[in-house]
């Protein structure tokens, strides 16, 4: 009788505790942000394999609803995958040492493919993958909103929304701007345009401060932080050598320190991603004909060229000339009513030339130039896309910026301590 009464408290006991301990991982997981990651990996730019590495290390801090593999270029959803599969190597190490990190099989159940495709002149496309995926964790029920980190184009963004837009309130998103502006601009102007409400930080240039060269021999040097404190762990660490021979680029991985350090429902605080400020408009500016060096616009504003020819019976989704400037091309598209047009964003202050060629005589050869000035958004014009409501941007005071670029500096700042609690991390991985 004594030995089955110890038996009865015994079980009560282990049943109190697993309850005890689902409990608290119910709570630690409500608390966790739910996160969608949209990488360009792959594609033109290696550094989103680091920020990759770096995401998956931080895995136990979030929900991680998706990993998107999104435009442009040539990165697929096997390059998400690779990173898993190394990330599954380490797993036991990573788990040792703290509660939550996903299973691999897991993160792998949540990989989808995005668009591949630029989107055309109207801004969309068709569905992918990717945005339907959106639109599926962004209809869940959840006292949480969904953060969506993208660190490429908008494409897949600019589909869930024209597809679902009732799926706008649901989201945040922080996206790092700059040069991907230049390769989603008819999806930004899509966006900015259809949705002025939606809750969005846009980081062009404030992003830079987390790979600056702090100019030291410290450790935390981002030339340095390899050797000091990622060779030799890990299948991760192997792999990391092989993006930037290891110098730390990650240029998209703001977006998660956001969430990090700091409190992300408010943007114009101090945090790991950067510090915001609040913009009510977004530049744009629309030529009927050639520009020269007479026309300056806003760094990251939207460019829009409209040219007059022929009546045509082209397609307005299908691209009929090219823009070639800064060495490389840009799809332009005709509007009807013999109009042709297309849209472009400088990802840097400069002077800029193009050359627009085409089997249509009319546009073929025309050239032009422009400059692009600091600091962005600039004062409000005729023109300019207006009615944004939560939308913020890299701050444009003077002390604020770090080599050269607007708003960098917010992050720059914790460029040491985010970089060491890091290399806490990878200590985790010996």
């Amino acid at each position: 009788m004594k030995y089955k009464m110890m038996m009865r408290t015994n079980s009560k006991y282990l049943l109190l505790t697993i309850l005890s301990f689902l409990y608290v991982s119910l709570l630690q997981a409500q608390n966790k942000p739910r996160v969608i990651v949209s990488s360009d990996i792959g594609g033109t730019d290696d550094d989103d394999f680091q920020s990759m590495i770096h995401y998956l290390m931080y895995s136990d801090r979030f929900q991680t609803e998706g990993l998107i593999a999104s435009p442009f270029g040539l990165g697929r959803k096997s390059d998400i995958l690779h990173i898993i599969d190394l990330y599954e190597k380490d797993y036991s190490k990573l788990a040792a040492n703290s509660q939550g990190f996903p299973l691999a099989d897991e993160l792998r159940a949540v990989t989808k493919q995005g668009g591949i495709e630029r989107a055309p002149l109207k801004g969309w496309a068709n569905s992918s993958e990717g945005s339907s995926w959106i639109i599926y964790c962004a209809k869940k029920e959840s006292d949480q909103p969904l953060w969506v980190l993208v660190w490429g184009g908008l494409e897949d963004v600019a589909q869930a929304l024209h597809d679902a837009p009732d799926i706008a309130d649901k989201l945040r998103v922080y996206w790092i701007g700059g040069p991907n502006k230049k390769w989603s601009a008819d999806a930004y102007q899509y966006i900015a345009t259809n949705f002025p409400k939606l809750w969005m930080i846009e980081a062009n240039a404030t992003y830079r401060g987390w790979f600056a060269d702090d100019k030291t021999d410290k450790a935390t040097n981002v030339n340095n932080f390899y050797d000091a404190y990622i060779k030799g762990k890990g299948a991760m660490g192997s792999d990391f050598v092989n993006y930037y021979g290891g110098r730390i680029k990650m240029g998209d991985t703001p977006a998660v320190a956001y969430l990090l350090h700091g409190d992300p429902n408010n943007p114009a605080g101090e945090s790991w991603g950067g510090s915001f400020e609040s913009i009510s408009h977004s530049p744009k500016r629309l030529f009927k004909a050639s520009t020269s060096l007479n026309d300056t616009v806003p760094t990251f504003s939207v460019m829009e060229w409209e040219f007059e020819g022929k009546e045509n019976a082209i397609h307005p989704d299908s691209s009929c000339f090219v823009m070639e400037i800064a060495n490389q091309q840009f799809e332009g598209y005709y509007k009807g009513d013999g109009r042709y047009a297309i849209r472009f964003v400088t990802k840097s202050a400069g002077k800029w030339k193009y050359r627009i060629k085409s089997d249509l005589p009319e546009l073929n050869g025309q050239e032009g130039a422009f400059v692009s000035a600091d600091p962005w958004p600039g004062e409000c014009q005729e023109g300019d896309i207006t009615g944004l409501i939560q939308w913020w941007s890299d701050r444009t005071d003077q002390g604020d910026f770090a080599d050269g670029h607007q708003g960098a500096n917010t992050i720059f700042r914790f460029q040491e301590d985010f970089l060491m609690d890091w290399a806490e991390r990878w200590k985790w991985l010996e």
